[in-house]
């Protein structure tokens, strides 16, 4: 099950302009849905191409439907009460010198207010618009339950949901019927997108998770304990789990090395890659990979997605040498270290500059491994 090509991507591109313009004209009720579908779907087209274009055996529709990375759980499903993108967006962010430092507050009324009910399924139509439109190996995403801990509230939720344990219950199974539904439909390929167990070792990330009833430990425990639960007993499923340590804007959340959820993440999730991001010195050394389970494949995040810096073949290929001092090369591979747009904002390049990162990263795993 660990064979897949060597060159892989996260999920989410750049929205184009006349994309970012119709959700805008959509929400304001100035265009159709079927208007807007049209061009949703001429997004995901050019996605697709682009994709193609530079080599990639591995696909995602760029999450062109979506408004963040996780959007689609609280769109799809009852019971989350009103939202807006800065559900999706709040925490102290850091950047470099182009883009600074930004903090957007956790928004007060935010918390489910009702017992969770699908309305419709999170990423089906996703997958079967984008198996319509490639032949090569289609990858969908989906966010990990226990990431949606940051819409419950003690205060919003608790006639819903007295606990936390109980709001996630649910969230999971709703995850696992989606899995279900995009088994029935042909996927064969499904990561979960997990940046929350790096955040929960800064301390003030740690802190939130504790007023929610639970260390640190015990959540990431409780966070790797759903996961599983989601993923069990689908044996023709390939699964990725993705972690990074915040990804808006050219922004991050946290910095720090894996070495700590070695052993409560990596040893015991039991999705068979690993996407790890390792594009600059905030991620650490590669050295905790050492402490991986030797059968899964291991996705190194090398190229950028938060700045237009252009990367080449040699200084990669270097990267990948050093990384594989610790682990077994054939079960590496190459990707973008996150998405390029983990929400409709975007990070700061052009769709150029992201095109030409995805060209570098098939090229690089052709150097590497033919």
């Amino acid at each position: 099950m660990l064979n897949l090509p060597h060159a892989d991507v996260v999920g989410s591109l750049i929205r184009p302009p006349e994309l970012l313009v119709a959700r805008e004209e959509f929400a304001a009720g100035l265009i159709s849905p079927a208007a807007f579908k049209r061009t949703e779907d001429a997004a995901v087209d050019s996605a697709v191409a682009a994709q193609e274009d530079s080599g990639l055996e591995i696909l995602t529709d760029g999450e062109m439907r979506r408004l963040s990375f996780q959007s689609q759980m609280p769109e799809a499903v009852a019971g989350f009460g009103e939202f807006d993108i800065d559900a999706f967006l709040w925490g102290d962010w850091q950047g470099d010198e182009r883009v600074g430092d930004s903090r957007t507050e956790r928004p007060a009324t935010l918390g489910v207010v009702g017992r969770l009910q699908r309305k419709r399924h999170l990423s089906a139509e996703e997958f079967t618009y984008l198996r319509g439109r490639t032949t090569r190996r289609a990858k969908v995403t989906l966010p990990s339950p226990s990431l949606f801990a940051n819409f419950w509230s003690p205060v919003q939720s608790a006639a819903a949901y007295p606990t936390l344990d109980a709001f996630l219950a649910d969230v999971a199974a709703i995850v696992r019927g989606e899995i279900e539904e995009l088994v029935r439909l042909g996927a064969t390929y499904i990561q979960l997108d997990a940046p929350h167990y790096p955040l929960v070792l800064d301390p003030a990330w740690a802190a939130f998770y504790e007023a929610q009833g639970s260390s640190a430990e015990d959540w990431i425990a409780q966070g790797v304990e759903l996961d599983n639960a989601v993923m069990d007993g689908f044996s023709e499923v390939i699964f990725a789990v993705h972690l990074c340590r915040g990804n808006q804007g050219g922004r991050w959340l946290v910095a720090g090395s894996y070495d700590r959820i070695v052993e409560p993440v990596l040893q015991r999730i039991n999705a068979q890659r690993l996407m790890l991001e390792y594009d600059d010195p905030r991620s650490g050394s590669f050295e905790p990979l050492r402490g991986v389970p030797d059968d899964k494949l291991v996705g190194l995040g090398l190229v950028t997605t938060k700045s237009p810096r252009a990367e080449d073949v040699a200084e990669l290929e270097s990267r990948i040498a050093e990384a594989a001092r610790h682990f077994p090369l054939e079960q590496l591979a190459i990707s973008p270290q996150c998405g390029f747009a983990s929400s409709i904002v975007g990070n700061p390049l052009s769709i150029e500059q992201q095109n030409a990162k995805l060209r570098i990263v098939a090229e690089t795993a052709r150097h590497v491994w033919g």
